[in-house]
Parts: C-alpha cells; structure tokens; sequence
C-alpha cells in the first residue's frame, strides 16, 4: 500500500472516531439537558405537593443521567408522602418498596449526607423497622456529634418504641445526657431533660418529680433570676405534692407545699406581667394549701380567688400586647 494511500485511510480513520466522539458528546449533552429539564419540573411538582406528578418527572431525570442522585432521593421522598403507614394494600406496600429503593440508592452514592440518611431512616420508621432505624439515626450523631439537635431526634424516635421496648428508656436518657454534656453550659439541654421526666406516667417512673426537679437546679445554677426557672420549680412541687398527696407524709406534703408557693412567688416577682404562675398559685392554694393546712382553707381560698383575678389581668394584658404588636407590623 502506498504512502499516501495509507494516510488517507488514517485521516479517514479518525475522521470517523471524531464523528462518532462527538455524536456521543451531543447525545451525552442531550441526555443531560433533559435530566436537568425533568428534574427542575419534578422539584416544582414536588414544592406544590403533587407528588404523584412529580414521580413521573423524577423518574424521566434519573432515565436520562442515572449519575442525578438528588432525584433519587426526591423521587424517594416522593414515594414516602404517598406512603400510608399501617395501611395494608398492595399499592401502598409498593409505594414504600419505591421510596426505599430509591432512597437506597441515594445513600449508597452518598453516604455521608445527613438528609438522605435521615430520610432513609424516617422511612424505616414510618414502617416500623426499629433496627435498621436506628442504624440511620445513630450515622448522623456519629457525622456531627456537634449538633445538638440529633440527640432530640433519636431520643425521640426511641420514645416512639418505649412503650413495647422497656429497655429504651435508659436509651432516652442517655441522649438527653450526651446532649448536656456536649454543652453543658446550654440550658435547653436541661430544659428538655426536665420536661422529659415530668411527662412519664407517676407509675413508670417512681421519682419523676424530683429527677425532673433534679435538672431544673442544674439549670438554675446558669439561670439564677430566671422567671421560668422559678416557675418550672413551682410546677414540679405541685405535681408530686397532688400526684402523691396519698403516698407523702403530713410533713412532707408541706415542706413541698411551701416550695412550690416560694417558688411560684419569686417567679412573679422576677415577672409580673407573666400570667402563668398566677394561676397556678390559684391551682396550689385550692387543691394543696387548703387541704393540708385546714385551718386556714378560708383564708386560702380567698387567696386564690385573689390570683385568679390576677391571672385574668395578666392575661388581658397579655393578649393586649399580642394584637398590638400584630398590627404594628402590618402597618411597618
């Protein structure tokens, strides 16, 4: 073959690879333009809430640029809207077949992403997979044991189960505890904890109150002239001095008494134009004061009937407040 027979067939040659090479860029270019398209479409359906629509555009994006792993996770998302839990039906079973597919396969080209695996693990909640669950849900504390906010969301996710899982109340505690002690100096991890123990039933939970009372004093130590402190101290003495008025001895049930009528007093003091401890200095002066201090039930209930009053003005003044600084902002 001669020379320049053998140079054409080579620039014939690449003549055609580059016709091919960019052939498959346009049809690559294209593809990916039409992913873009139906994506940016699916996302609007999905603001809107028509899920079912947005499927439909979900999945045409993923068709086009398999590599779109937001549009897995949203088609997943998608799904898990429509999903009904404990609805028993073959389409609604194969919704949620869908969103763990999909979700699945977001997770698996992003691991480290904290909303793909809070979603793969709410989904596993929706249906009632504990295990894998909590697999998620422990991931995000490990990628940011920072952020306090996660140990809210496990602690309650396993509130969630306590009921059939005995054992995961020592587990709701102890995210409670890791969120103070990884800012111990933040009062709402306190604050939380409090409320935690004071909503368990009297029964689950033999010293509710005081382990409640117990952080509120931790949280008093960094909030020492906090109204809501002192009110919240109020509040937990009534409690167990009502709740347990027939378990506690004459003694008890007034030293409880006092410090919750100290408590709910300073509270005043520190806010009076808060209308909450007021009535519940009406609460304890009826049901606790008037019944253990007899001899002075009349005086009592006169007492209260004084802060009930209050509480009324407060409250007036309260929603006063409320709807003025609702119109100054319409007119601002």
């Amino acid at each position: 073959m001669s020379r320049k027979r053998t140079s054409r067939t080579f620039i014939w040659t690449i003549s055609l690879l580059m016709i091919f090479t960019f052939v498959g860029c346009q049809q690559l270019s294209v593809s990916k333009l039409q992913a873009n398209y139906s994506f940016a479409k699916a996302n609007q359906l999905f603001k809107d809430a028509k899920y079912s629509k947005a499927i439909v555009e979900y999945e045409k994006a993923v068709k086009h640029n398999p590599k779109l792993n937001d549009a897995y996770r949203f088609l997943g998302e998608s799904y898990k809207n429509l999903y009904i839990p404990a609805k028993d039906t073959p389409e609604n079973k194969e919704k949620a077949t869908k969103a763990l597919e999909a979700l699945r396969k977001a997770y698996e080209t992003d691991p480290n992403n904290k909303d793909i695996i809070y979603s793969l693990g709410d989904m596993y909640d929706r249906l009632r997979n504990f295990d894998e669950a909590e697999k998620m849900y422990l991931r995000i504390v490990d990628l940011e044991p920072g952020n306090m906010n996660n140990y809210y969301i496990i602690a309650e996710f396993y509130k969630r189960y306590a009921a059939d899982k005995k054992e995961l109340k020592t587990k709701v505690e102890n995210m409670y505890l890791r969120r103070i002690e990884t800012d111990p100096e933040n009062v709402q991890g306190y604050a939380y904890m409090t409320d935690y123990y004071d909503k368990l039933p009297p029964g689950e939970y033999k010293d509710k109150f005081d382990n409640a009372l117990d952080y509120v004093k931790r949280r008093q130590a960094l909030e020492p002239n906090s109204a809501v402190v002192y009110y919240t101290i109020g509040v937990n003495r009534y409690g167990k001095a009502y709740t347990l008025q027939n378990f506690l001895s004459q003694q008890e049930k007034e030293a409880i008494a006092v410090e919750s009528e100290k408590s709910l007093l300073r509270a005043i003091d520190l806010d009076p134009k808060w209308p909450e401890p007021y009535v519940w200095m009406r609460i304890l002066y009826i049901n606790i004061h008037a019944k253990i201090f007899p001899e002075k039930e009349s005086r009592y209930m006169e007492l209260a009937g004084q802060y009930g009053q209050k509480y009324d003005e407060a409250r007036k003044e309260q929603l006063d407040r409320i709807k003025l600084e609702k119109e100054l902002k319409k007119t601002g």
